[in-house]
């Protein structure tokens, strides 16, 4: 999952039209020839895609009755393409598909049920709560590629310095821990970020979220939510720790300022695992440190998972819908998975694809032992759309434009809008 990262690729939006339609295309115009399927990428570009090209020429050397037209397309624009082109002329015959977006094209009847199909042959091979993850209604309608969460992630060496000797359990713990980096060697201890998903955590530990999906009820403005984002607030201000960035560039600034040995703590997610061992500070990888995030008052820690699932487009024809499901279970069987976490350093989704020797892999080793606190997302369809409100507003809020109270009256009077039914 990519959240608040630009795009390093873009595609002409005449590719996106020719490619689109998926569901009518075949190689050679007759049913006994090759089928030719459309897969929408949302990978970066530069760091993941070579990985998923290359995967796709072991696939139609062993399926040579289907082709694979590949299109990498940007993450913060192909939800709204897909939406687009599903909706109207058609789209893709399969979609890498952001875990939050799975249950919302799926109640528009956008996806097609796997239960039981040939891509989920391997099922029981997955972690549960990802399958969990990409359920609706009782139906699965993706196939997990990659998994993530968030963890704190810290510079052994800086925390070394200042006599700490193991990552902080508490956000006041990490409070103190943040002071001692600041007196001992002069760099900032932790940089939070502005960014609703990365505020979850704070809610997690008050034992809260942004909504009570069971109980149809909005509580991103309760008492223990504001308690949640009243730590989150409080961690921009003290010693050692460093004042919000609401800039639009405040991501790379973040990540820039870790990687370079600037700031000795951050929460991240394992997608940055190869672009931190490219900064200076991690030159040596087993100077990483990897946490679960810190607990809040509950004594609850955690962070949500994220990550992509493959789902088939349901509006494409059966020859297509058939080579997609062949397709979907290559690119997410045990090989494949541990290839794409070798090169790629993510987190696969299933565990006999956990090697030895990916488990080799500091990084990927570090974020697998912080997934058991990761918390999957409801199996709400406007779920991941609840971010938006908060984040319009935690930023004004870090930067001294307007109260928290205020924040939060206004995020829950436009999650009201998204989830109508929902009380508060």
């Amino acid at each position: 999952m990519r959240r608040g990262i630009v795009a390093t690729a873009l595609v002409a939006s005449v590719a996106l039209a020719a490619t689109a339609c998926g569901g009518s295309d075949s190689g050679s115009g007759k049913s006994d020839g090759p089928v030719t399927i459309t897969w929408w990428d949302t990978s970066n570009a530069t760091n993941e895609a070579p990985v998923y090209q290359a995967l796709i020429k072991d696939f139609e050397k062993a399926n040579s009755k289907i082709k694979v037209k590949y299109v990498n397309v940007p993450f913060d624009q192909a939800q709204n393409k897909f939406d687009t082109a599903a909706g109207a002329t058609g789209a893709p015959d399969v979609l890498r598909s952001e875990v939050g977006w799975t249950p919302a094209f799926a109640k528009k009847g956008y996806f097609l049920p796997l239960d039981g199909t040939e891509a989920l042959a391997d099922q029981a091979e997955f972690q549960p709560s990802l399958i969990q993850q990409a359920q609706y209604d009782g139906k699965t309608y993706g196939v997990p590629l990659v998994t993530d969460t968030l963890a704190l992630v810290y510079n052994k060496a800086l925390f070394a310095e200042a006599g700490i000797t193991e990552a902080p359990k508490t956000w006041d713990e990490l409070k103190s821990d943040a002071a001692k980096i600041k007196a001992k060697t002069g760099v900032d201890g932790y940089w939070g970020s502005t960014q609703a998903y990365y505020a979850q955590s704070y809610l997690y530990g008050e034992g809260t979220d942004t909504v009570d999906a069971g109980a149809k009820k909005i509580t991103v403005n309760s008492a223990a939510a504001k308690k949640g984002y009243g730590t989150w607030l409080s961690l921009f201000s003290g010693k050692g720790l460093h004042q919000a960035d609401t800039t639009a560039d405040a991501y790379a600034h973040i990540q820039d300022a870790f990687i370079n040995g600037k700031v000795a703590a951050i929460i991240q997610g394992p997608w940055e695992i190869t672009n931190f061992y490219g900064g200076s500070a991690f030159s040596d990888k087993a100077n990483l440190g990897i946490a679960t995030v810190p607990a809040g008052s509950s004594g609850k820690a955690g962070a949500p998972t994220g990550g992509h699932n493959l789902s088939v487009y349901a509006g494409s024809d059966k020859a297509h819908q058939e080579a997609a499901l062949t397709f979907v279970n290559f690119m997410t069987s045990a090989k494949s998975q541990e290839t794409i976490a070798l090169k790629n350093s993510t987190l696969p989704t299933r565990d006999d694809a956990y090697s030895a020797q990916v488990k080799a892999d500091p990084g990927i080793a570090g974020y697998q032992g912080v997934l058991a606190a990761a918390q999957p997302r409801p199996a709400l369809p406007e779920y991941s759309s609840l971010w938006g409100p908060l984040d319009t507003e935690l930023p004004k809020v870090a930067a001294g434009k307007e109260s928290l109270d205020k924040g939060l009256s206004n995020a829950e009077t436009a999650i009201a809008k998204l989830v109508p039914d929902f009380s508060k």
